[in-house]
Parts: structure tokens; C-alpha cells; sequence
């Protein structure tokens, strides 16, 4: 009998889980609307704001000299993209705006990005082609958010932040996570993915 009732009580509260989950509403955090650009990829491809229209995308900024948090912000991209394809969410893409255009040109960029196991490279715009002021600027008005190169030029740690921004499909950046922690729980894989494949699915409707 008791087997019974706790079999019925673990159905129930799968039952709960799949309904929370069917019930699951996208809710904006931020209003920050993307300004026009065009940049250059690491593959070298020419792109702008308006190529991105139409599918949600995740940008974060990076550059490959960086020695502190880039290398494990594009780690922990990488690991949000596993979770997507494991849910087999296509329709996204992802940017990373180089904060060191000089230095990171299309194919020091292309090196960098295959340093990681990336599951799906096609979906990744590592982007440059730009100048130091645009980027400083762009990452401001943008996503509201400080890019900062040293004036001394012995200093080559450009300043920025950890963050990862989620952008819709019509270039408005409507939610921001930490991309990188020092703690195991610190970067919220699973709600990022959820809230990428949420809001595909409530733009498709």
C-alpha cells in the first residue's frame, strides 16, 4: 500500500513539473535596443544588426589576450549550446564582440574559437572590424554596459564585463546572466537555455 501512495505522489509530481515547465512564460528583464552595426566575422564575412533579425541571439564580449575571464565566458558558452542542442533549439545565433579590434582580426579570432569544443560552430560570429571608440560606445548604448581599453599602452587587459545579454529577434536586449563564476552554480546554464528556447517558441506563435 504504501509502494502505491508513493508511486501515486512521484506522478503527481512529475505531472506538476511537466505542467510548470508547458506553463513556462519568457519575461523581459531589460529594454535596451541593439544599435545598427556591421562587423566582420572570424570567418570573414561581412554582417550586420539587420542579417541577425528575425532569430533570437546571445552576445557577450571577449578578446583573445584576455587572461582572466574570456577563455572560461567562452567555455561556459559552449556549455549552454550543448543544453540547446540537446533540446534541439536551432533557430539562434550567437555573437561575441571582440573589445581589442585591433589586435583581434578575423583570423586571430578563428584561432581562438577553435581552442574549444564548440558544438555548433555555424551558429558562432566572433565579430571585429571596428575601431576602439566604436566598441566602447556600442557596448554602452547597446547593452548598457563597460568596455575600457587602458590609456597606458603597457596595459593590453581591456576592461569588461562578465555578462552574457539575450537579444530577440527584432535586436532588443531583453535579459542579462553572469557568464562567468567562481562559484559551481554561479552561471545559470539551464535558464539561459530555457529562456532562449522559450522565446523562440513564443516568436514563432
Amino acid at each position: 500500500m504504501k509502494k502505491k501512495y508513493a508511486l501515486a505522489a512521484m506522478l503527481l509530481l512529475v505531472a506538476a513539473l511537466v505542467s510548470a515547465c508547458s506553463n513556462y512564460k519568457f519575461k523581459a528583464t531589460t529594454n535596451y535596443e541593439v544599435q545598427d552595426f556591421t562587423v566582420t566575422n572570424h570567418r570573414g564575412e561581412e554582417m550586420s544588426l539587420e542579417d541577425l533579425k528575425g532569430k533570437p541571439w546571445l552576445a557577450m564580449f571577449i578578446f583573445t589576450n584576455c587572461t582572466t575571464i574570456c577563455s572560461p565566458m567562452t567555455y561556459n558558452m559552449t556549455e549552454i549550446q550543448a543544453s540547446l542542442k540537446e533540446s534541439e533549439v536551432e533557430d539562434y545565433n550567437i555573437v561575441a564582440f571582440s573589445v581589442d579590434p585591433e589586435t583581434d582580426q578575423p583570423e586571430v579570432l578563428a584561432e581562438y574559437l577553435s581552442r574549444y569544443d564548440v558544438p555548433d560552430e555555424a551558429k558562432w560570429n566572433l565579430v571585429t572590424g571596428y575601431d576602439q571608440k566604436f566598441i566602447e560606445q556600442f557596448a554602452l548604448n547597446s547593452f548598457k554596459t563597460l568596455v575600457k581599453k587602458p590609456t597606458d599602452p603597457e596595459q593590453n587587459q581591456v576592461l569588461h564585463a562578465n555578462t552574457f545579454f539575450l537579444v530577440d529577434e527584432n535586436g532588443v536586449a531583453v535579459k542579462n546572466y553572469s557568464g562567468y563564476s567562481e562559484q559551481e552554480d554561479g552561471v545559470p546554464y539551464d535558464t539561459i537555455a530555457i529562456d532562449m528556447e522559450t522565446l523562440i517558441e513564443e516568436g514563432s506563435q
